[in-house]
């Protein structure tokens, strides 16, 4: 996907699995809202003025086709924020067209997560912020075994369901 800037988030050091071009800072301590907010809030600092995505690392099935045309230029006229609802009730993604730390936190400090009032728990702050949101597609996130074998079904072409067939068809480790 084009972006001017790929930035991790990330408790512990990267290895080798993490692709050239993408800046790496350290994920602060506190809840999952305080993190995402802060997440934010480096983008702002890094690229002032630059629209930013956050994308959870949960949703392996997410190519770059789903992105490329409401995150064009040409579509992101008028719009302020971009969400990716799951399906369990919370998201994949959430988009800022103009991110600060303030926007943020006012977003998603004490926001539930993990819940399936996650999602419309944003989406009121969305709407209490006065933003105009563009829906991205549903994706189902991975949290327990049945919603991996599903997002595999989903990208059955995946190194995802590539790795998750390879695990179910590994004899079982005796204990």
């Amino acid at each position: 996907m084009p972006a001017g800037r790929r930035l991790l988030v990330l408790d512990g050091e990267p290895g080798g699995w993490l692709p050239p071009g993408w800046e790496v800072v350290p994920q602060c301590g506190g809840g999952l809202d305080r993190r995402l907010a802060d997440a934010f809030a480096h983008a702002a600092r890094l690229a002032p003025r630059s629209p930013a995505l956050l994308v959870g690392m949960d949703t392996p099935q997410l190519d770059a086709a789903a992105l490329a045309e409401p995150l064009s230029a040409a579509r992101r006229h008028g719009t302020d924020a971009w969400y990716g609802p799951a399906a369990d009730g919370g998201f994949w993604a959430l988009g800022l067209a103009r991110p600060t730390p303030g926007l943020a936190a006012r977003l998603l400090h004490g926001v539930p997560m993990s819940t399936p009032g996650t999602g419309p728990a944003l989406l009121r702050r969305l709407a209490q912020a006065g933003l105009t949101v563009r829906h991205l597609p549903p994706l189902t996130d991975v949290d327990t075994v049945e919603d991996a074998r599903q997002v595999a079904v989903e990208a059955p072409r995946s190194r995802f369901a590539d790795r998750l067939r390879a695990v179910d068809a590994a004899p079982e480790v005796a204990s």
